[in-house]
């Protein structure tokens, strides 16, 4: 069986904004795609969280404080989950790779090859769902925050929203070629309706938020 993680970095969560950055732009695969929509969800989960915050306390929106803290619990949690996924992404591509790397010079080692690679894009498969199950969760709560939040800061939910939506469709793009290379026909076919519910009506959410957050500017 292969087993990644010898050549695993450090946590790239730990990492500045510019070294994250430049390693994304190297030619090493990872950090790639799946990664930087993790970051991206995770970006709009904390300016969702600011105008939380920047709510809290505040006499003006006395009435609606209570929700305002649930919100902000939730888009923490959706914060630190996509913060992981980042890690996660990252991890089950070196797993994959030394999957990959694996002997083929005889039929047993080839077929030892083979179910270990599908095996493991399983998992590759579950972490870029998992980033495009999170980005729905800050997508959604957008709504309410851009509609009760601080209307000073109206044009940060505004935002979060654009980061969520389109780091679920960067997210479903990952998930879609991992599902490319998997022979599991009825896993494939769950994964896609799946996924496709998940995408139904986000463009459409997505620009409700953004028209409602320019009719506050």
């Amino acid at each position: 069986m292969c087993k990644g993680g010898n050549d695993m970095p450090e946590l790239y969560s730990q990492k500045t904004v510019a070294q994250f950055l430049d390693e994304l732009a190297s030619s090493a695969p990872a950090p790639g795609g799946g990664s930087g929509a993790a970051l991206a969800g995770a970006l709009g989960a904390a300016l969702a969280s600011m105008v939380c915050n920047l709510t809290v306390g505040k006499p003006k929106y006395a009435d609606v404080q209570e929700e305002i803290q649930r919100l902000l619990a939730q888009t923490e949690a959706l914060r630190a989950r996509l913060t992981n996924l980042i890690e996660q992404d990252i991890a089950v591509y070196y797993k994959l790779s030394a999957c990959y790397k694996m002997p083929r010079d005889t039929d047993e080692q080839k077929a030892a090859r083979t179910a270990a690679i599908q095996k493991v894009l399983l998992e590759a498969t579950a972490v870029p769902m998992s980033i495009a199950e999170a980005c729905v969760g800050v997508l959604q709560l957008c709504t309410p925050i851009a509609e009760k939040g601080n209307v000073g800061a109206v044009s940060d939910a505004g935002v979060a929203a654009l980061f969520a939506e389109a780091a679920l469709r960067s997210a479903a793009l990952n998930v879609l070629i991992n599902l490319a290379a998997i022979k599991d026909a009825d896993f494939v076919a769950r994964e896609r309706a799946h996924l496709e519910g998940l995408l139904a009506g986000k463009a459409e959410v997505k620009e409700q938020i953004y028209s409602l957050v320019v009719s506050k500017l």
